[in-house]
């Protein structure tokens, strides 16, 4: 088994959180690196003890990557907050990573690295090795498997949604892409161009199945989240997981639009409007069918893809 502590606000939710995710062997809630030893809950909230509230994760690497947890990780956080998380505030609820074995600083700064291209503001996710860690008082471990109504300020059903390794998905070099990308499909994804309107390849197909990116195959939309629109484009109330898209101000031709790229090809999509059915959130992700391949759900296995079937 491997270790990592991870900080990431009120130490209830992210053991909730961790407690639903397969190669978890065992969590144990505690204050990390702080001033004193053997701290109580009361020294965190009124003696400025300096701990921060920390799980302790032991998981099988064969089952799950540390990459692979911190993904997870970055999912339940605002990384970019300091000293508060949710409703939380204090040093307390600070975020952190705090490692054991030195060969895991790689990982965790290239996971970080990876992250902050999602934010304009600095990451603020602390990383050290760990100096202390004390586990937390009995109440507070499995807290709200003991109290299921208890506070959360994570939404636990984030843990249901598919982790999408952006390793297993490559930009391919721009010569490559060249050969084996069509012109239209090359100017919608390289140059944010835009096609004809009820005339391309998936506006009005609603067969079972996943939407996965042109240029990298990352999964980026499923079937069960489409739905009809006037607009003559694929419209989509949400991504297959949020992290596997990025959005970016788009102000070109006198409009003020959000425009929705892939995150490991970087790909132009299309667009994000609030116009969407309200039953359904209300978004609509009005997309190019040139920036998307469709596999439909019973190839989804033989193309690799097995891993998303549960999402049906």
């Amino acid at each position: 088994m491997e270790i990592i502590f991870l900080a990431g606000g009120c130490f209830w939710g992210v053991e909730a959180y961790f407690a639903q995710i397969d190669g978890i062997v065992d969590i144990t809630v505690g204050y990390a690196n702080g001033k004193t030893e053997n701290p109580s809950y009361e020294d965190l909230l009124y003696n400025d003890s300096g701990h921060a509230e920390t799980v302790k994760l032991e998981y099988d690497p064969q089952i799950i990557s540390l990459s692979a947890i911190l993904q997870h990780y970055f999912r339940i956080i605002d990384p970019t907050s300091v000293n508060r998380q949710g409703n939380d505030i204090g040093s307390q609820y600070r975020t952190g990573i705090y490692y054991v074995n030195e060969a895991d600083k790689a990982v965790i700064d290239a996971e970080i690295a990876r992250i902050q291209t999602r934010y304009k503001k600095k990451i603020a996710v602390e990383v050290m090795p760990l100096i202390r860690f004390d586990p937390a008082e009995e109440y507070h471990q499995d807290y709200l498997e003991k109290n299921p109504g208890g506070y959360c300020h994570i939404d636990l059903d984030l843990a249901k949604k598919p982790l999408i390794n952006p390793d297993l998905y490559p930009k391919p070099d721009e010569s490559t892409l060249e050969k084996r990308l069509t012109p239209i499909q090359l100017d919608v994804t390289q140059n944010s161009g835009t096609e004809g309107p009820f005339t391309n390849s998936y506006w009005n197909t609603f067969e079972e199945g996943i939407y996965v990116d042109i240029v990298t195959g990352e999964p980026l939309f499923i079937s069960k989240d489409k739905f009809a629109s006037d607009c003559g484009w694929p419209s989509f109330s949400k991504p297959i997981a949020e992290e596997v898209i990025t959005y970016e101000q788009d102000n070109r031709y006198n409009m003020s639009r959000i425009e929705v790229r892939s995150r490991s090809g970087d790909s132009h999509l299309g667009h994000l409007f609030p116009d969407g059915p309200q039953e359904l959130g209300g978004l609509r992700y009005c997309i190019n069918s040139a920036a998307l391949r469709f596999i439909p759900k019973d190839e989804m296995e033989a193309e690799g893809y097995g891993y998303l079937l549960n999402q049906f």
